[in-house]
């Protein structure tokens, strides 16, 4: 079975002689193959305007190729040519191949490529040209992931009705296989389509290779989130097809996570690998993606505790693999102590967007909200933080701006308490006390602008250790938003302080009235709550809007009993307003209060869940936002 591992430099633009001292060591843990995800990272010399300022040239990037098969590695470039294709419609000259389009049938600035396009094929023969001299394993992948605009343009709904979704997505993958044929090229595209139009199996070329990934741990097979986490075994109708089967678990980073959840991730990896030996698969691909927010060595160290698996087959409980892992890559004194403590700070994790919301914005956090489980996480982090010497640098930098996000969850919720207290005191007529506490919250926030600045030398360093020292991370972007946050607390405070009265107005960290309930997340799939306000007109219009899911295995299954507080600020209690579910699936909610810290009135029914959606289908393509009756207008006891 081929070992194969990837390295996602479409996210984020890798130093290429930080990545060159990486190959020598995969090639030492057992690693066969290299996947290159590249969108518009790397320059094409026969589609010059796609590549953005900081891609890589096509000489240097060659240089990585060549290094690669000088330590035994194989490479293969994936060439996006479906989904994921914003890299190529957002290039005016090639907007038009966009399968989204608007009432006059011009295309939009976002969206994929439609397959059926007249320059398409022209377009991805120029790309998958351009990369024939990396693809040094003899084959491309092409993605084709997530491409749910399928079907969406005037031709293509034409075709969709003739032979169906199954047979349109069968012929665009036909096409690309013979394109890949007459270049010598074996092709491969990600398995998850074919979740939602198994149909198209029986109409797909023999010889091409099927990637199905999956990023949780599961016991017998993957699962689809689109499903409510129901099973799905592609594997035996893609072997009756003659078609090549890797699984694809992922080591380290969703979204806005600052450091691998250790135990997820070998969890999934676990899973995969003896799926894999199940199967007989043809390979086993450890992907990685969107590692822009944290250290890419922490995630490298997954890659080498993986390598335990087949270099040390004696024991692979999560500790033992992560151990050996952080042995191969950085030998520190005691692996087994660090490995017991990475995985320890899983406990902790900055997971799910209910986390995630406050690097967008301060003033969602509920006033009452217990400060415990984030007073221990920063003590946590801070005794991580105190072990001089212990850690490798990446480890060391990333405990740092951990520690800060920590510092950052319990200063926003804090203050959120304290300016629904100094509204308590200043409808009291208790000035004095009012004033001390202005005092007490300007102290409190020259404190946090000393953790800002430890936590934007942090994302620096996270950064630098194997990016440009000039180019700017996305750690460092919100910092800098949450900069200007404290900022606008700072001016909030001085206003307060010559006029009182200021404290009932919206601050960074509240509005000036909030709504405030509980979401039950009890079947989770892809849902999304929205808060919805009327104008005058009687228009909804969104506030403020929140996905559900969590990116934790103990989340991705088909009930749970996650519950989580959700917040919207307000201008006004005289709103008319209401509570949405987008996407795919159903939440509940319970306890909706208005309050603006001084008074608050409830909904009728206030303890009661109400199930808003509708229930996760168990087959068919996703549609998206296809829950417009899925709403629960809000009604106040009088």
């Amino acid at each position: 079975m081929i070992r194969a591992f990837q390295w996602d430099l479409a996210r984020q633009v890798e130093r290429l002689d930080f990545l060159k001292t990486l190959l020598p060591h995969y090639a030492r843990w057992g690693f066969e193959e290299l996947y290159l995800h590249l969108e518009d990272a790397v320059q094409y010399p026969s589609l010059p305007d796609v590549a953005r300022a900081d891609a890589y040239t096509y000489k240097n990037f060659s240089d990585l190729v060549r290094c690669a098969t000088d330590v035994g590695i194989r490479v293969v470039p994936i060439v996006n040519l479906l989904g994921h294709t914003q890299y190529l419609v957002k290039e005016p000259g090639l907007r038009d191949l966009n399968e989204l389009r608007d009432a006059d049938d011009q295309p939009l600035e976002r969206g994929q490529i439609c397959p059926l396009h007249p320059r398409t094929l022209e377009v991805a023969e120029k790309l998958l040209r351009d990369v024939l001299p990396f693809c040094t394993a003899g084959k491309v992948h092409v993605g084709l992931d997530e491409s749910f605009h399928l079907g969406k343009c005037p031709r293509c709904r034409e075709e969709v009705a003739k032979i169906g979704l199954g047979g349109h997505f069968a012929g665009h993958v036909q096409r690309l296989h013979q394109l890949c044929s007459r270049l010598d090229l074996r092709m491969g595209i990600w398995a998850d389509m074919l979740y939602f139009v198994p149909e198209a199996i029986s109409q797909l070329p023999r010889g091409i290779t099927a990637y199905d990934w999956y990023y949780y741990s599961f016991a017998k097979s993957p699962r689809v989130e689109f499903f409510n986490y129901a099973e799905r075994d592609l594997a035996p109708a893609l072997k009756r097809q003659g078609i090549r089967y890797y699984g694809c678990p992922m080591n380290g980073a969703f979204r806005h996570e600052p450091l691998p959840v250790f135990g997820d991730r070998l969890g999934n990896i676990r899973s995969w690998w003896q799926r894999c030996l199940k199967t007989s698969a043809e390979g086993f691909l450890i992907t990685s993606w969107e590692a822009d927010r944290l250290s890419l060595e922490t995630t490298t160290v997954v890659d080498a505790a993986a390598a335990g698996l087949w270099l040390e087959t004696e024991s692979d409980d999560n500790t033992t693999l992560l151990a050996q892992g952080m042995a191969r890559l950085f030998q520190p004194k005691n692996p087994q102590s660090l490995s017991r403590l990475l995985l320890a700070a899983d406990g902790s994790a900055f997971m799910g967007y209910a986390r995630w919301q406050i690097n967008q914005r301060w003033d969602i956090c509920p006033a009452g909200e217990s400060l415990k489980p984030y007073q221990a996480e920063e003590r946590f982090f801070a005794r991580l933080c105190a072990m001089d010497g212990a850690w490798p640098k990446a480890f060391e930098a990333s405990f740092i701006f951990r520690h800060y996000l920590a510092q950052r969850d319990i200063f926003v919720r804090e203050t959120a308490r304290r300016v629904f207290k100094l509204r308590r005191l200043f409808h009291a007529g208790k000035l004095v006390e009012l004033t001390s506490l202005l005092t007490d919250l300007k102290q409190s926030i020259a404190q946090f602008s000393s953790f800002l600045r430890q936590g934007d030398k942090a994302a620096r360093a996270m950064a630098t250790r194997s990016r440009e020292k000039r180019a700017r991370s996305t750690n460092q972007s919100i910092l800098e938003a949450d900069a200007a946050r404290l900022k606008e607390l700072r001016s909030w405070l001085t206003r307060a302080g010559r006029n009182q009265a200021t404290v009932m107005q919206a601050s960074s960290v509240s509005g000036a009235w909030q709504l405030q309930f509980t979401v039950h997340n009890f079947a989770p799939a892809v849902q999304k709550v929205v808060v919805e306000e009327a104008n005058a007109g009687g228009e909804w219009h969104e506030i403020i809007a929140r996905h559900t899911i969590e990116f934790r295995s103990h989340a991705a299954r088909p009930h749970t009993k996650i519950k989580r507080e959700f917040v919207a600020p307000l201008a006004t209690a005289e709103a008319k307003l209401r509570i949405a579910v987008r996407g795919v699936g159903q939440v509940a909610v319970s306890h909706i209060t208005l309050t603006n810290g001084v008074t608050a009135q409830r909904s009728a029914r206030f303890r009661q869940r109400k199930i808003l959606g509708h229930e996760a289908p168990k087959r068919g393509f996703p549609v998206l936002d296809a829950q417009p009756d899925s709403v629960l207008l809000i009604k106040w006891v009088e």
